[in-house]
């Protein structure tokens, strides 16, 4: 697989799918350029893989340009998996778990998208990595919130697709359910139902989805725009 190169920045990257990913690339020879909240450790892993890193209040677009500033010069591959998901089981009684799901799912993607405009490479192809969701394709029944900001994620994918055309492929990834902490709660809950809705028969390891993000980026999937690729054992056959 040819790799690429250049910089490669990653959100989220002190979580379970970021670190296979960033191991990953740093085995690959990437440069990379780590971004997570004050309270993860990317510093530390950051120090670890001989990467630059910045911590990121997901404030604004103003914050996420402070976030990609150590990242030296022009940026090849922005992968975005910074998010989280909280239960809304009572839909509207508490109007903050919606404006704190789409801030921390959907705005700060639009954030990153605002100030990549300006990073990407003037001499070669960019390439830009959402992470949407089987909660998109399939709709979290006490997820609301989470699935409809996933869902915001692909059609922000679709749009930079077409308005950066041939300056970046945009894609991005609809995961099952991955052996992260993410969905320990759910995994809780309903183990055995979900397992029975998985052809394969297991639950997803985050080296697997890490390995088509590094596909996404490469070379080899350089006709490849516009799309949101499920990664979840054919739980969500489209």
């Amino acid at each position: 697989m040819t790799a690429l190169e250049g910089t490669v920045a990653i959100t989220g990257a002190a979580g379970g799918i970021g670190r296979a990913l960033s191991r990953l690339l740093a085995e690959n020879g990437c440069r990379l350029h780590l971004i997570d909240r004050e309270d993860s450790d990317v510093l530390a892993f950051a120090e670890e893989l001989g990467a630059s890193a910045s911590v990121h209040p997901a404030d604004d677009a103003a914050a996420a340009r402070l976030a990609l500033k150590p990242a030296d010069g022009p940026i090849h591959g922005f992968v975005h998996l910074a998010g989280t998901m909280e239960d809304d089981p009572d839909l509207g009684d508490d109007p903050a778990v919606w404006d704190r799901t789409i801030a921390n799912n959907l705005r700060n993607a639009y954030d990153f998208a605002t100030a990549m405009d300006e990073r990407l490479p003037g001499d070669a192809m960019g390439r830009i990595v959402f992470t949407s969701s089987l909660a998109f394709r399939r709709g979290a029944i006490d997820s609301v919130a989470y699935s409809a900001a996933k869902a915001g994620l692909v059609g922000i994918t679709r749009s930079l697709a077409r308005r950066f055309r041939q300056r970046a492929t945009v894609n991005a990834l609809a995961p099952g359910i991955i052996l992260t902490r993410m969905p320990e709660k759910v995994i809780e809950r309903r183990r055995d139902f979900l397992l029975q809705e998985i052809p394969l028969g297991r639950f997803g390891a985050p080296m697997e989805v890490a390995t088509v993000i590094r596909f996404l980026l490469s070379e080899d999937a350089s006709y490849i725009t516009g799309q949101c690729i499920n990664v979840d054992g054919g739980q969500v056959m489209t």
